[in-house]
């Protein structure tokens, strides 16, 4: 892509820090102003402070996991930060628990993903 990147500082910032989804490359390369402009307003619940990280992190998992959406990457993200920010296993299983009122599939989604993650977390946790 030939764009000046800088001009995009947003969809820059979710790459380097990995927020990324790959899937997206094709509307950025095609319309990155559009792009820039809908990820900013994406990323207003992180930066306005009116919800906790930890809110913006469980509602994430909820809305990833539940049975419209079913976004396994996007629910793997969302628990690797919220366990790194001190949520805990069980407050995550609370979310995926409310989710299923949309369907069951949430804690298909979600629990298999919530073992592994702990783990890591664990391992990540055993490394440093």
């Amino acid at each position: 892509m030939t764009e000046n990147t800088s001009s995009y500082p947003v969809v820059e910032a979710m790459k380097a820090g990995g927020g990324w989804n790959t899937l997206w490359d094709g509307l950025y390369d095609m319309d990155p102003n559009w792009t820039e402009l809908y990820m900013k307003m994406a990323m207003e619940p992180y930066q306005s402070g009116v919800l906790s990280p930890k809110v913006v992190q469980l509602l994430c998992i909820a809305v990833d996991a539940s049975a419209t959406h079913m976004y396994a990457p996007g629910t793997r993200r969302h628990i690797q930060a919220a366990l790194d920010m001190g949520v805990t296993p069980q407050e995550i299983l609370e979310v995926l628990k409310l989710a299923t009122v949309v369907g069951i599939h949430s804690c298909n989604v979600g629990v298999p993903i919530l073992v592994e993650e702990m783990a890591a977390h664990k391992q990540r946790q055993s490394d440093n």
